[in-house]
């Protein structure tokens, strides 16, 4: 192998650095006090050098300031998952998608131990209806290795004009091999909140995603809930945050905030001072007490898990399903000048007893993993049918409705609960429990 070694200068680079390195003794000097440490000159004229040396000497010709923004973006993603440059078109990509009305697949993700992870499917989206589940690994779009590729440059690559298909490699625990999926892209238009009236009484809100109006959306639904029943107020609700992946920090503080009478909600640590923050509940609580469950899984990340840590803290409500996805750090987006933005991890979040979220998650109340028909059948066959001299019971006629439903799959409305959403079963029983205790306790 040969090295060539070469002593090659471009006075643009050259003259730009020392303009760079003067700045930054300057810099030194007026640094604020709380921010330690010395700017390292030496390693900057290495920076400078490698640039240089790239520039010069790489086998493609490459702009400097391709260089540069390169460097920024290596910069950045090495400092951990959430952070990334965003040039000015990705910046217009995170209003949009914060806003509610974007274009691309519908699918949260993020970097879980260095691997592009779905962190969870939008509902009523195209990804959702291909079948893509949180914890998916994406190894592949339209045949390219997502080894190398930072986030901000995956997730720019799955976005793209409405009605484009693009092919997703897919790696998931308990699958030999990859899968692959086709998915055609389209104008991502989210309700993240819906609603409906399991039994009289028991409410049920389904909440996607946090973005400006979901609280909004949620006081609307639950109006329309007690409308629905017949304008009596709700003796429970079932709160389900299942594979969202979270999105406006202040929506999930006022959607605590609608359910608690006082109390810390969450609070934040970082090294400034911005970072550093405390969100307090207000007087009012929209159910006046009724008794709350909150559904969760290893999809609802970020906002949701604040959600549901704020109100297992403070004994409001009963979480259950599956440990959360653990991401509790903050991301400040700071606008920069030339049109595009930093998004920086500047705090973590806390939940009121001092639970950190980050990397832990929350971890359910009661623990209940969603089940197939397979193991539901397998359940009752073994509860019942197993038993010698069983007695009939009302467990009869659920399973005469589970046969019944498996012999009517293309109407999914008729099939019982338990079949359709097993989580959300066990989730209207023990809200059913919760009701009559509480009706016990205020006798």
């Amino acid at each position: 192998m040969t090295t060539w070694i070469r002593k090659t200068s471009s006075l643009g680079i050259a003259a730009f650095f020392g303009f760079a390195i003067a700045i930054a003794i300057n810099a030194m000097a007026e640094r604020p006090a709380d921010v330690n440490g010395d700017i390292p000159l030496e390693q900057l004229r290495t920076y400078s050098d490698v640039l240089d040396r790239v520039r010069s000497d790489y086998v493609d010709d490459i702009s400097e300031g391709e260089l540069i923004e390169n460097s920024i973006r290596g910069m950045i993603s090495e400092l951990d998952p959430h952070s990334g440059y965003l040039d000015d078109e990705e910046f217009k990509s995170l209003r949009e998608s914060t806003s509610g009305e974007f274009g691309g697949l519908g699918i949260q993700v993020g970097m879980k131990d260095g691997v592009l992870t779905v962190i969870a499917p939008i509902d009523d989206t195209p990804a959702k209806r291909a079948g893509l589940e949180a914890g998916d690994k994406i190894i592949r779009i339209d045949g390219e290795l997502t080894q190398d590729m930072d986030l901000e440059e995956a997730v720019k690559r799955m976005r793209g004009k409405p009605d484009t298909d693009i092919d997703l490699t897919i790696a998931r625990e308990g699958e030999k091999k990859p899968l692959e999926f086709t998915i055609t892209r389209a104008i991502i238009k989210t309700e993240s909140v819906k609603h409906e009236l399991l039994e009289p009484g028991m409410g049920y809100i389904r909440v996607s995603q946090f973005q400006s109006r979901t609280v909004e959306q949620m006081h609307k639904a639950l109006d329309a809930l007690v409308e629905e029943n017949e304008d009596e107020a709700l003796k429970g609700l079932v709160l389900d945050l299942r594979n969202n992946p979270g999105g406006v920090l202040d929506g999930s503080v006022e959607m605590v905030d609608a359910f608690l009478e006082e109390g810390q909600i969450v609070y934040t640590k970082g090294r400034v001072a911005d970072a550093k923050m405390s969100f307090e509940a207000s007087n009012g609580d929209r159910l006046d007490g009724a008794p709350i469950v909150v559904l969760v899984n290893g999809g609802s990340a970020s906002a949701s898990e604040i959600v549901a840590g704020a109100l297992q803290d403070s004994g409001r409500a009963l979480v259950i399903g599956e440990k959360t996805f653990g991401k509790g750090s903050v991301q400040s987006i700071m606008p920069l000048s030339n049109g595009g933005a930093l998004r920086l991890t500047t705090a973590r979040y806390y939940t009121p007893s001092g639970r950190s979220i980050q990397a832990e998650g929350i971890t359910p109340d009661v623990t209940v993993h969603q089940l197939k028909v397979s193991d539901i059948e397998d359940v009752f066959s073994i509860s019942e049918a197993s038993l010698a001299g069983h007695l009939t019971n009302g467990d009869s006629d659920m399973m005469d409705a589970i046969k019944q439903a498996e012999g009517d799959e293309d109407d999914e409305e008729r099939e019982p609960l338990v079949i359709r959403d097993y989580q959300l079963y066990e989730a209207l029983n023990m809200l059913k429990g919760m009701v009559i205790v509480s009706k016990n306790t205020h006798r």
